[in-house]
């Protein structure tokens, strides 16, 4: 059988994603790997893990990437920064970058090595552009942040798939399919609960990865959707 693997929030640890994929995953050319975005910021090698998802693309593996807040963090302050204008010949760095720079686009831009936003290499910022706001699957529905349950139709709402922390299921309005996001860090053992558990609508697979010295944190999860098998990966970027 064609396994479905879904990947949450990797925050820049590069080393921690590779030994997941490699080690555990394992992944064929017939499987799926679904990521459910937030590759950036955090942790020291931002660009390693783009490098590392877009040689998989390269590689012809089938993979399928959401939209994180931080990716769309990254897009906002390179337009910014392409956009603003310079004061007397010199450059100043861009009121959403230094937003940016504190939720941890800081780390972002060293392992890029660039001062500005807008040094970032355009084919990054263009494949985050490209990314989608959630995937539709005949039992899941996943999304990087959650959805708004307060409208008549939740996937309308782009802004609450990035954002939102707060929502309760009505699995009507998702015709009845399981919701698999990330974006919100739960520990361990409350994300192996509610996995093994048929009294939820959802699954929060975010373990915090970037979270050290946390008891119950500071993992990668990666979960398989037919079996709801899941592994976990310690972080070894730190």
């Amino acid at each position: 059988m064609n396994k479905r693997w879904v990947i949450p929030d990797i925050h820049g640890c590069s080393k921690t994603l590779k030994a997941l994929v490699e080690q555990y995953i394992k992944p064929t050319k017939f499987d799926h790997l679904y990521f459910l975005g937030d590759y950036i910021d955090r942790g020291p090698d931002s660009k390693g893990v783009l490098d590392y998802i877009m040689k998989l693309q390269q590689d012809e593996y089938n993979i399928h990437l959401l939209m994180g807040n931080h990716e769309e963090y990254c897009v906002k302050a390179w337009d910014d920064d392409k956009n603003k204008k310079r004061f007397l010949g010199m450059k100043f760095k861009a009121k959403i970058q230094g937003v940016w720079e504190l939720h941890g686009g800081k780390e972002t831009m060293a392992s890029f090595d660039v001062e500005f936003a807008s040094d970032i290499p355009e084919q990054y910022i263009n494949w985050m552009r490209d990314l989608k706001h959630y995937i539709e699957l005949e039992d899941y529905i996943l999304v990087h942040a959650g959805l708004n349950f307060k409208i008549d139709d939740p996937l309308e709402d782009k802004f609450a798939m990035l954002w939102t922390k707060e929502f309760v299921v009505e699995p009507k309005k998702i015709r009845n399919k399981m919701l698999v996001h990330g974006h919100t860090p739960v520990d361990l053992e409350f994300m192996h609960h509610i996995i093994n558990s048929s009294g939820y609508h959802f699954i929060d697979l975010d373990n915090g990865v970037y979270m050290e010295n946390r008891a119950g944190y500071g993992n990668l999860v990666a979960l398989e959707l037919s079996t709801r098998e899941y592994v976990v990966q310690t972080n070894i970027d730190f």
